[in-house]
C-alpha cells in the first residue's frame, strides 16, 4: 500500500520478532497495520489464511467495524510495521482517496475468498 512520504515519516513503526503475536482473535484494537519489512501471518485456529508482506496491511476492519478483532496477526518472519490509529486512517480515507478505494479492494478480495 503506497503512503505518502509525508505521512510515512511521522508514522509510529513497530518491530516484532518472528512469532509474536502482533494482535489475537477477540482483543479490542484501535490500530491497523502496514508491513514495511517481513512477513505477518493472518490466522484463525491454526489456520493460516493469508500471508501479509512488504506493503500490505492487515487489521483495518477494526477501524471500520469497531468491533473485537475477528483473527490474529502472527510475525511469520522478524517484521517492521507501520502503525496507523483511528486518526491517522481517516486523515489518508479523507485526503488520499485512493487509499480508501485500496482497503476497500483488499477487504472485497478478503471477503471473496472466504466465501469461495
Amino acid at each position: 500500500m503506497k503512503i505518502p512520504n509525508s505521512f510515512r515519516a511521522s508514522a509510529q513503526i513497530r518491530n516484532y520478532s518472528a512469532g509474536s503475536v502482533i494482535f489475537e482473535a477477540g482483543q479490542p484494537g484501535d490500530e491497523m497495520f502496514v508491513v514495511e519489512e517481513g512477513e505477518v501471518d493472518i490466522v484463525i485456529g491454526d489456520k493460516v489464511l493469508e500471508t501479509i508482506v512488504a506493503e500490505g496491511f492487515f487489521g483495518e476492519m477494526v477501524l471500520i467495524d469497531h468491533e473485537p478483532r475477528s483473527t490474529s496477526a502472527i510475525a511469520r518472519t522478524d517484521c517492521v510495521v507501520m502503525v496507523l490509529n483511528q486518526h491517522r486512517f481517516n486523515f489518508l480515507v479523507d485526503e488520499v482517496p485512493f487509499f480508501a478505494i485500496n482497503v476497500m479492494k483488499v477487504m472485497a478480495r478478503r471477503l471473496r475468498r472466504a466465501s469461495s
